[in-house]
């Protein structure tokens, strides 16, 4: 449909230059299209309550506030609001409302927010896994070595080098010609097919991205695997058993949760696998962007006790306050 649409030029330098593009989306029927807005539209809604109860419950309890897994993990569920938030909405502003048009400048501003907020999710899965790997290896330690000072330092580090990390690819793609077709093959702004769309002489940019991308997921992937590892090797060397069942509840949570991020990713970055379907990369896409988000509260909440009787001790506590309320 969207492939019908003529693209807008500007006169640069004697070559025409593309001025906005076209996000192609999801090529199904017009019912299918109201369809799949009200699934993501649903998602997205549940997505936000979920993160927004995990922050509210942590920010309101006492205890879990001074603890730092759920400091991270609150700070994780705030990187997946923003996160869903950098793609979804528009996606569901183009399915009621196609074509996709977005302009030049807005697209690279969606590629860096949406990859620096991916990257930043890696060093949250990578720091969640040195703090397990801390508390169940070297319990007597670990209050010391992960204080409130050396966690909010982790929190911030996980937030600034995700967001340095990609301006450099984003300036290279930018600033190459963009003199053809104007059509993205996708629901949002990915360096893939913005850099089938590019002019050559490309240069060693696509190098230079594809070793940004990898080396940075590569390296997190590494850490995950490292600091897990060793805690089960730990766990299984343990003669409690109530602790080692514990413990293994717990981070098996965890390892759900990375391998849905880092499995997907994989799927659509890192596996070789030739002329790539469109209608394929964009499920995957969506899965990674849409519904890990929807998912990765419930995992890390659904079993988990501490949260449990964290909301017990909030809905009491709000009991006592209306009981007050109500005698005075």
């Amino acid at each position: 449909m969207a492939r019908k649409y003529l693209f807008r030029k500007v006169e640069m330098a004697n070559r025409t230059a593309v001025q906005e593009f076209i996000l192609l989306g999801f090529e199904v029927e017009q019912q299918k299209q109201y369809l799949l807005f009200v699934f993501i539209a649903i998602l997205y809604m549940l997505t936000m309550a979920e993160n927004i109860t995990i922050i509210a419950v942590v920010f309101l309890d006492n205890h879990l506030a001074q603890l730092p897994m759920y400091i991270l993990l609150s700070n994780f569920s705030w990187m997946e609001m923003c996160y869903v938030s950098t793609t979804v909405p528009r996606l569901l502003f183009d399915l009621v409302s196609p074509p996709g048009f977005i302009s030049f400048h807005a697209c690279f501003l969606q590629f860096y927010i949406f990859f620096s907020l991916g990257n930043t999710e890696c060093f949250f899965l990578s720091a969640m896994a040195l703090d397990r790997y801390l508390a169940i290896c070297h319990p007597l330690r670990y209050p010391q070595i992960m204080s409130q000072y050396s966690c909010s330092a982790l929190v911030g580090a996980c937030w600034v080098v995700g967001f340095m990390w990609y301006p450099i690819p984003v300036i290279l793609i930018s600033k190459l010609s963009f003199c053809g077709p104007n059509i993205i093959d996708h629901f949002l702004c990915d360096p893939g097919p913005i850099l089938s769309l590019a002019c050559p002489p490309l240069g060693n940019v696509p190098l230079v991205c594809q070793i940004f991308m990898h080396a940075l997921f590569l390296i997190n992937v590494l850490f995950v695997l490292l600091f897990y590892g060793i805690v089960i090797l730990t766990l299984m060397k343990t003669s409690k058993q109530g602790t080692c069942r514990k413990a293994f509840a717990t981070i098996s949570f965890h390892l759900v949760v990375v391998t849905l991020f880092y499995g997907s990713v994989a799927a659509m970055y890192l596996i070789p696998s030739g002329k790539t379907h469109s209608a394929v990369t964009k499920a995957v896409t969506l899965f990674y962007t849409a519904i890990t988000p929807f998912l990765n509260p419930l995992i890390y909440c659904l079993r988990n006790d501490q949260v449990k009787e964290a909301v017990g001790r909030l809905l009491r506590k709000k009991e006592r306050w209306l009981r007050r309320k109500m005698v005075v």
